[in-house]
Parts: C-alpha cells; sequence; structure tokens
C-alpha cells in the first residue's frame, strides 16, 4: 500500500506517484486526495457541496468554481456518482452535481493499489502449445468486454476507453510477432487464415469459443450483446449485423450457427454457438478423425415410421382463436432458453434432458391442429418426426404392442445418432388416447388395452418435446390426460378470423371479378381447413376456362356443394397447408 500511503500524504500532489497516470491538474488530484482521505476512513462516497465546502471557501460562493473540476473528474472516470438516477455527464451542466454523491471508481482504487494501470502484457516469444496461443486470444476478448462495458456506462470514460484501445494495440501486435515466431502450425491461426476471417469476425468466434471452454451459457452469446462488443457507436453497431445475419461469412461458411426462440416479452432473441465440427477441430485439434453429424433427412429415408417435416411458416402465420394464440404463446416462454436455465438452477430440470413438454391438440377437423405444431417447430427452430396413429392398426395382429414400443425407440436412436431435438407429432392419436375397454372384454380388446398400457408408459417416461393431435378431447382416457403437460384447444374461427383466412389464402396475381369481395366469403361458417380446400377446388374449375376470372359465385357454389358433402367429417388440412 506504499503508492496509497505516498498519495494520502503529500503536500504537493504533481510530486506524487501517480500523478503522471491522473492526466489531471494539481487541484483536481486535491480534490481525489480529499475522497481518498473519506475512503480509508470509512465513507464510501461524498456529496459534492460537502466535498467543496470542506476545501474551499464559501464566502461570496468561490466554492462554485470548482465544480468544473469535479465534472473533470468524473469524464476522466475516476469518480462516478452514488445515485439511482446518474447523469449523463457529457449532457449536464456543472451545476447539476452540486447535490449529488460521487465516490472513486474502481480504476482509480486500483491505481492507488498497483501504482498503475498497466496490464500485463505476454513476453514476445514463441507459443510453447495451442492453448497459450487460446489464453492471449482470451485476453484480447478481456479487454474488448472492458472497453463495451465503459461505452455502455452512463460516464463517458475517454481516458478509460484510451487506455484499453492501446494496450489492445499493444496485445493484438505481440499475438502477430508470437505467431511469427512459432514454427508450429497453430490450430486457430490457420484456421482464421483459411476461412479469411476478419478481425471483428475473429473477435465473434473467439468470444464464442471462450463461452464453450467456460461451459456457460453467458449473455456474451446474445447478438446484440456480440455486435456491442465490436462496436464504437450507434452507425458501427447498425454496420456490424450484418456479420451475425443470414448470409454472412459466419453463417454461410458453417462456422457459427444460433438458437432463435421467443423470450418471456415476445420478442425473438438468438444464442450464437460453433459449429460442432468446427468446435471440435479447434478444442481437440490432436484427434485427426473430423467429427461429424449425421442429418436427420439422411437417416429417414432408411426407415418407414416417421416423415420428416420441415415446416416453411412459423406461428405469426397461423390464424387462431385467440384463447388458442395466447396459450401457445405461453407454452412459447415456458420452453425460453431462459426459463429453462432456472428450472436447472431450482434443481426442478436435469440440464442435459433439454425441453420437455407432452402436448395434446384437440379440436375439430380443419382447424389447424397439424399446422401449428408444424408452426410451432419452426418458431423453435426444430423439425418434425410426424407418425400417422392410424397406421398402428394396419400393422401385424398380435405385433401392434411392439410396434408401440418401436415408434419412440426410434424416436430416441434417431435424436441421438443426429444429436438433434426434433419433436414428436402423433397425428390422430384417439385410439391410443381413448378409454380402455373394461368388463366383459374380447381379445381383441385385450390386445387393444395392453397396446394403450405400453403407450401410456412410453408418454410417461417421454424425453423431448411431443405433441398428440385428437378431435375429441372427452373420449380421452383420464390417465392419458394426466400425462400431458399442455392441453390446447383449437376452435372454430370467427367471421374476423374467417376473413383473414381467405385473405392470406386467395391468391394474390389471380383475376378477380369487378366488385369481389372476400368478406362476404367469411359469412360462411368454415373451418380454415375447409377454406383451404375450397380455394384450391375452385382454383381448379376457373384454370380451365377461356376467361379464368374468379367470381364470388363459384365460391359459393363450391362451399355450397362442400357442406352438402358433410366436409366436416374430412380429415385436418390445417389453416395453411401448402
Amino acid at each position: 500500500m506504499k503508492t496509497l500511503v505516498n498519495f494520502l500524504s503529500s503536500k504537493k500532489l504533481e510530486k506524487s506517484d501517480i500523478f503522471v497516470h491522473l492526466k489531471c491538474t494539481s487541484t483536481e488530484a486535491k480534490l481525489l486526495q480529499y475522497l481518498a482521505l473519506k475512503y480509508v476512513s470509512g465513507q464510501d462516497d461524498v456529496l459534492v457541496i460537502e466535498l467543496l465546502q470542506d476545501l474551499y471557501k464559501t464566502k461570496e460562493y468561490e466554492h462554485l468554481d470548482h465544480l468544473k473540476e469535479v465534472k473533470n473528474l468524473l469524464e476522466l472516470g475516476w469518480l462516478h456518482q452514488q445515485s439511482f438516477t446518474p447523469l449523463k455527464i457529457s449532457e449536464v451542466t456543472p451545476l447539476e452535481l452540486l447535490n449529488t454523491a460521487v465516490g472513486l471508481t474502481p480504476a482509480f482504487l486500483k491505481l492507488l493499489q498497483d501504482g498503475t494501470l498497466d496490464l500485463d502484457l505476454p513476453d514476445v516469444k514463441a507459443y510453447a502449445d495451442h492453448l497459450e496461443y487460446l489464453q492471449d486470444q482470451f485476453f484480447r476478448i478481456e479487454l474488448y468486454q472492458k472497453m463495451s462495458l465503459i461505452r455502455q456506462n452512463v460516464h463517458e470514460h475517454s481516458l478509460g476507453i484510451d487506455r484499453l484501445q492501446n494496450k489492445l494495440k499493444l496485445l493484438e501486435k505481440r499475438i502477430e510477432e508470437r505467431v511469427a515466431q512459432t514454427e508450429e502450425s497453430l490450430v486457430l491461426d490457420k484456421f482464421f487464415k483459411q476461412k479469411k476471417m476478419s478481425n471483428y469476425e475473429q473477435v465473434i468466434f473467439i468470444a464464442l469459443l471462450r463461452e464453450e471452454y467456460s461451459a456457460s451459457d453467458s449473455s456474451l452469446r446474445e447478438m446484440n450483446t456480440l455486435i456491442d462488443l465490436i462496436s464504437i457507436d450507434e452507425y458501427e453497431r447498425i454496420k456490424n449485423r450484418s456479420l451475425l445475419e443470414d448470409g454472412s461469412n459466419l453463417l454461410s461458411g458453417g462456422i457459427i450457427d444460433y438458437e432463435e426462440m421467443l423470450n418471456p416479452f415476445g420478442g425473438i432473441s438468438r444464442s450464437f454457438y460453433i459449429v460442432d465440427d468446427v468446435l471440435q477441430s479447434i478444442i481437440h485439434p490432436q484427434k485427426s478423425k473430423k467429427v461429424t453429424r449425421l442429418k436427420l433427412g439422411a437417416l429417414i429415408e432408411e426407415q418407414d415410421i416417421f416423415e420428416l417435416i420441415d415446416s416453411e411458416t412459423s406461428l405469426d402465420d397461423v390464424v387462431l382463436n385467440r384463447k388458442t394464440q395466447e396459450t401457445l404463446e405461453n407454452l412459447m416462454r415456458q420452453v425460453d432458453k431462459e426459463v429453462i436455465q432456472r428450472l436447472v438452477k431450482w434443481g426442478i430440470k436435469d440440464k442435459k434432458s433439454g425441453i420437455d413438454a407432452r402436448i395434446i391438440f384437440y379440436g375439430a377437423a380443419g382447424t389447424g391442429k397439424t399446422m401449428t405444431a408444424y408452426s410451432l417447430a419452426k418458431s423453435l427452430k426444430r423439425q418434425v418426426l410426424a407418425f400417422d396413429c392410424s397406421k398402428i392398426l394396419s400393422m401385424y395382429v398380435g405385433e401392434s404392442e411392439k410396434n408401440v414400443r418401436k415408434i419412440f425407440d426410434t424416436f430416441y436412436e434417431l435424436s441421438e445418432k443426429t444429436k438433434t431435438e426434433p419433436i414428436l407429432l402423433l397425428n390422430e392419436a384417439d385410439q391410443f388416447l381413448g378409454a380402455r375397454s373394461s368388463g366383459n372384454i374380447t381379445g381383441s380388446d385385450q390386445m387393444h388395452n395392453q397396446m394403450q398400457n405400453i403407450f401410456l408408459e412410453q408418454i410417461e417416461n417421454f424425453r423431448g418435446m411431443l405433441i398428440a393431435t385428437t378431435n375429441l378431447l372427452e373420449n380421452i382416457d383420464k390417465a392419458f390426460s394426466r400425462r400431458f403437460n399442455y392441453k390446447i384447444e383449437f376452435k372454430k374461427p370467427d367471421k374476423a378470423q374467417r376473413e383473414l383466412l381467405w385473405q392470406k389464402m386467395l391468391p394474390e396475381d389471380a383475376p378477380y371479378e369487378d366488385g369481389f369481395d372476400f368478406k362476404e366469403l367469411a359469412s360462411y361458417s368454415l373451418t380454415g381447413g375447409q377454406i383451404n380446400l375450397i380455394v384450391k377446388n375452385t382454383a381448379y374449375k376457373v384454370a380451365v376456362r377461356e376467361n379464368p376470372v374468379f367470381r364470388l359465385e363459384d365460391f359459393i357454389d363450391e362451399i355450397n356443394r362442400e357442406k352438402d358433402a358433410n366436409f366436416d367429417s374430412e380429415k385436418s388440412m390445417g389453416f395453411l397447408n401448402k
């Protein structure tokens, strides 16, 4: 504490050990000395008016002339405000500081303790190994983070920024010099050169790599945080967003990827990570065997149980009843990454188990259950493995129980091999979920009950996200109902929703008769699936005419035809099936 004692006891502060580092006047240094004496006596902050009254004459208000010195020390970063509503120093007048409290910043306390603000830089010598090189690169990110924090602070510590920028330049120069002296090829440096990565792209990559080594889910992975890391002002923030948008070198080159989730406030956040095979080649450079991830699509072609769905629509594209929409939005919040982290922290959830949700979509045919399942997967950046439950009855007699297990075993096997978390969709699951037979039952009933018991067991122990669709919730066995976390009803659309459905589904570039008003079609009580099919059937009818113009009566004829055919019993088409 020699430096501290020297500063506290100095009569001429310009001759103190740290004065050269302060870049301020001796009068301003006197203010710092006063606050340092208060600090070592146990007082963290002092009112500016008290500070000036103790040091200067108050007669004729001479002490007010020194307010500008307080402001300068705040701008230099040696003082900070102790206030719940801090002021932005660049925009405040000195007089506004008079009744605020100020204290010494950590930077000034470090200077008092160490006698210097210099950060230890590595010696210029060849790297002994890959990890030593990584250590310097992680130090580089630490400097970027410190500068980012200073820029976001309410005060503008220009001196602190300048000091860190100088250190960063020195560090980056030393890294270059050390690489030049290293005979052995360094994996990360070689990777940067192969991919022709710019300086800012390297910073983003190293920041994400640092998070992988620390095994954290830090906010440093979040898009805005990464952009702030490399941007000095709002113009650069806008410009640098392109580095993390689709089509950028980092994303299109298969170097990094992101998870896109709805956050609890309704917005969409992106959390970035390094692609697996790239990460393995950097962390384990000694392993010559490349770690590859099998593609789900390739494995699907080798089996005949599931259909792989990559949805083109998200939840924003689906028209639903308001209460159904609210329930789905609440579900999205429940599976948000931050919510999952809290559950893990509280010991409610296993960190390795991913998102677990068992959901029933129920409602009349054509109300959009299947389409919404696809769209939910799109919003969660997941693929869907869909199984048509009506297939189970067509399988060999006596093999049904075995085949129920096979559905789930194959799902887990595909997930494990591809290291992905697809959603399991069980379409038309009524026969699985219906009430089991009791009393005098036949052999067929017994076999069906056994199949349902196995299905119940699999639902109970399911790992991941499962969605089952059914038309009638009241027919579901209570034992099954208890196993599902969410039961979401799909109601028939009201008139306003039907108007929106017609508007979305009518061909945009087609010719319509004068005065055509699609809102008249919304007066007919139809489901989304019905509207979808009616639009397609009408289009086929109009397309063969010599004058292919859509007329209102064409749609009305098709509506009546479908209603007369009792279309409600037809299979659900979804709202936006293409």
